[in-house]
């Protein structure tokens, strides 16, 4: 579940080897382990590889010669001249007791198979001159594609396409995912990942200390709130989302039915008195209290049992909600900032992150969308290019002192502490109105629990995702909350929770 950039991958190559486990030794598992993966693939047909001068090359060719020993018929496409190689990929080479066919994009044929071994996961640099001509054919060829580490042409720390890359339907990766694999626009060239044991032991993680996971239960397993049976439901927290006004409370009711389907034992509505009739005949199991403005906020927040909030969600973007978002850091309450929340300090972020930083162990998760990001970041914005998602979204939570979610098809979350996580399991018909509200209320409902501000945000983007996956196309907002129970109960049949 750990995730390692190129240069913590590397790293983890050098220890094994310096621990006395030979890189060809290494080489030769992971070819063999790409062979396999083709076998499965495709099981007749003849198979292209198009390998490149480095390490990723030499996986290539004992993929080939281990597919030709297995009787397949097999060619390879080589980036230089093969007397040019050298170290384990010249070994690897010499395994190979055939020609090599000429770096020419006529040379693929119509294979059943390409296995692409052309550049490695470390590609920094935009793509030119003949790699560029092959992907562009690999592309347009029409065989499927394996992938050896990364498809080529993908940066494999920040998943960036360096102007092209290869289309592939599986890759067999090695260890541990990369970022690349995770984040977009790298995901979506990845197709099937396979993660290959290839001997490196899971010790050297210890020294590498990587901070990034994917956002996967055995992540947070220790953290996840377990209703104990003397339990009662004072000891699961109290949630408290602010409503906004008459034409704009839906938001707001999204959240606060969030916050009570993901555990906490209470909710509240803090609505305005001009939509408390609008909010009470919508709500059941929510409370709802007349506020109307940061003084009858604080005295609600008197209190002590109410111990999580939302304010976001329809709120409005004013002075009224930074107010709102000052008198609950005041007050030192876990607290959730969504939505208009985070705009109305789009003219004076610093103002948001300093009330953040005076609160002692703040935890506050913002929960930005791409729009809302550059508000608050101007700086680490998504236009700057070369920088991935993952180093953004950690930048945004050093700066502003709270654990920051970036919501998308691959949300990344990000601890001030550094720590981060990336999500892989969103489905495209999670992006629907509605649905942010119902992920700021689940993260909220954590809190409540006393979950940790970094651990809520990691839970609360699983269970949101798994939930739009159980609803199905067709999903809307309101879905969300009616599946969750039965996301709970695939997590605790997973973690062996009776109930």
């Amino acid at each position: 579940m750990e995730v390692l950039t190129t240069t913590e991958m590397e790293r983890a190559d050098r220890m094994t080897i310096a621990a006395g486990t030979p890189g060809f030794a290494l080489m030769m598992s992971a070819g063999q382990a790409v062979a396999e993966a083709a076998m499965e693939l495709v099981e007749e047909g003849p198979i292209v590889v198009v390998a490149g001068r480095g390490n990723n090359g030499g996986d290539g060719f004992v993929a080939a010669a281990e597919l030709a020993a297995r009787g397949r018929e097999v060619s390879v496409i080589l980036l230089c001249e093969r007397d040019s190689l050298t170290g384990d990929a010249a070994l690897a080479a010499k395994g190979w007791k055939y020609p090599v066919l000429p770096f020419n994009p006529q040379a693929i044929g119509k294979p059943a198979l390409i296995i692409d071994a052309l550049l490695g996961a470390g590609l920094n640099r935009p793509v030119k001159g003949d790699p560029l001509d092959m992907i562009e054919a690999i592309n347009a060829n029409g065989a499927p594609v394996l992938a050896v580490d990364l498809p080529s042409g993908i940066n494999g720390t920040t998943g960036a396409v360096m102007d092209v890359a290869i289309n592939a339907v599986e890759t067999v990766t090695f260890f541990r995912k990369k970022p690349a694999h995770l984040l977009l626009p790298g995901r979506m060239h990845c197709g099937r990942v396979r993660v290959a044991d290839i001997g490196i032991d899971a010790q050297v993680l210890g020294e590498i200390q990587p901070q990034a996971t994917e956002n996967v239960p055995q992540a947070w397993q220790g953290c996840f709130p377990v209703p104990r049976i003397d339990g009662h439901k004072y000891a699961r927290g109290h949630a408290v989302v602010v409503s906004g006004d008459m034409v704009s409370t839906g938001a707001a009711r999204l959240a606060a039915r969030a916050a009570l389907r993901a555990g906490a034992g209470l909710v509240t509505l803090a609505s305005p008195r001009e939509a408390l009739a609008v909010n009470a005949s919508a709500l059941t199991a929510v409370m709802i209290r007349a506020v109307d403005s940061a003084v009858e906020f604080a005295d609600m927040l008197n209190d002590k049992r109410l111990n999580a909030c939302v304010i976001g969600p329809g709120a409005g973007i004013s002075a009224r909600t930074r107010d709102l978002v000052h008198t609950a850091l005041s007050a030192k309450r876990h607290l959730v900032l969504d939505a208009d929340a985070l705009t109305s300090f789009a003219q004076e972020p610093e103002r948001l992150f300093e009330s953040i930083k005076a609160s002692s162990d703040p935890q506050v998760v913002l929960t930005p969308h791409e729009g809302e990001f550059p508000r608050l970041f101007s700086d680490i914005s998504n236009k700057h290019p070369g920088r991935s998602k993952l180093e953004r979204v950690r930048d945004a939570a050093l700066r502003s002192g709270a654990v920051v979610l970036l919501k998308g098809p691959d949300t990344v979350v990000a601890s001030p502490d550094g720590r981060a996580s990336i999500a892989a399991n969103a489905p495209p018909w999670l992006a629907t109105a509605g649905a942010g509200d119902v992920l700021a209320g689940i993260v909220a409902g954590l809190l409540a629990q006393g979950v940790p501000a970094f651990e809520a945000a990691c839970i609360g983007v699983w269970m949101h995702g798994e939930g739009a996956r159980e609803a199905g196309p067709g999903l809307i907002a309101e879905d969300l909350t009616e599946v969750l129970p039965a996301v709970f109960r695939r997590l605790y049949d997973e973690f062996g929770v009776e109930y």
